[in-house]
């Protein structure tokens, strides 16, 4: 989350295929965390994930179609506006980070994460300058039968870019030149065969990562260090109370800008679980579970001051906000949108 000149913007990403309007833009009251739907742009197919520059003016936005691309907005109107066509990078892109003078693009359907260099002004480089292939497998009959990179991000140091890849149970850390745009494999750490990692987030005390998996309903905890650009697992937690009928698919994790709690979303028990992060090592400890407010809660975010959760509820269209309650970290819902087919929150 970055806080730009453009305080009091909320952007979702929706996908349009589905009935969504692109990228919306509303307008956050500090106050209450309500958001007003101010304007829609759906120039681009599919922004399901999106993401701010470090000053604020300009949004990146990925387009999940079979093709796969990414875009760039410029931020210095009503609404966003497009500053060139996009950029191919891959099948199904899911994920997207800024890292070392590039946009860092995760793809699912194609298993790889591309690195499109960015401009001085921050418009796009016409093509990514280079392209990082996954290789392997895992169990699952259906879900594992190739790679398939679902999340790239950027650690706290900026030396590193992690990509999480649901297809072979591993994490990726990558080290990119930023001067050859050249993106290359550091290591790869497995993480439990069939687990289908999804997401990760990071402690901000920069030490632990957090590894939320999708075909199993856990969290993995692991030990970070930024000098070696190495991860080590540690343990697993689940995300749930009981054993779910079915797939419960896990989707979303955020950690409280102030390191004391975890929050996760689950698509098929349309909850959002809430983690204390003070056991030995940081270990995530479930204390409570909460409808998420809608229905298949896709992402979570957390605003700029730290006091309201979101959820994205992709099949209900809307958006849910909570207060955060600052003792026990237990969201309250407070109120909601109308997002059709919300697939993504960030704040400006």
């Amino acid at each position: 989350m970055v806080v730009g000149k453009h305080a009091a913007r909320a952007y979702i990403g929706s996908f349009t295929a589905a009935g969504g309007r692109g990228v919306s833009t509303a307008a956050l009251d500090a106050d209450t965390g309500a958001l007003t739907v101010l304007s829609s742009t759906d120039e681009v197919a599919d922004p399901s994930y999106l993401v701010l520059s470090p000053t604020g003016d300009t949004l990146y936005a990925v387009s999940e179609t079979a093709d796969g691309a990414v875009a760039a907005y410029r931020l210095d109107g009503a609404e966003p506006r497009l500053t060139g066509a996009p950029v191919p990078v891959g099948s199904a892109p899911t994920h997207l980070t800024l890292h070392a003078g590039h946009l860092l693009a995760a793809n699912y359907g194609s298993g790889s994460v591309a690195a499109v260099p960015l401009r001085a002004d921050g418009t796009l480089g016409a093509a990514p300058s280079s392209v990082l292939a996954h290789t392997g497998s895992g169990p699952h009959p259906h879900r594992q039968q190739a790679p398939h990179a679902h999340q790239v991000r950027a650690d706290p140091s900026g030396r590193w870019a992690l990509s999480v890849d649901l297809g072979t149970d591993s994490v990726r850390v990558c080290a990119l030149d930023a001067e050859k745009g050249e993106l290359t494999l550091h290591r790869e750490v497995a993480l439990r065969p069939g687990s289908g990692p999804r997401h990760l987030a990071f402690h901000p005390d920069g030490d632990r990562v957090y590894v939320l998996n999708e075909l199993t309903p856990t969290v993995t905890v692991c030990a970070w260090d930024a000098v070696g650009g190495t991860i080590e697992p540690l343990g697993e937690a689940t995300v749930l109370t009981g054993v779910p009928d079915g797939d419960a698919f896990p989707s979303a994790i955020v950690v409280a800008p102030d390191g004391r709690f975890l929050w996760t979303a689950t698509r098929g028990a349309d909850v959002i679980s809430v983690f204390a992060l003070d056991g030995p090592g940081g270990a995530p400890r479930l204390t409570a579970t909460v409808p998420c407010g809608g229905h298949w809660p896709r992402d979570l975010a957390i605003d700029p001051s730290g006091r309201f959760l979101y959820a994205a509820n992709e099949r209900s269209g809307d958006v849910t906000w909570f207060a955060v309650d600052g003792t026990t970290g237990v969201p309250d819902r407070t109120g909601s949108v109308a997002a059709p087919a919300a697939s993504c929150v960030v704040f400006g």
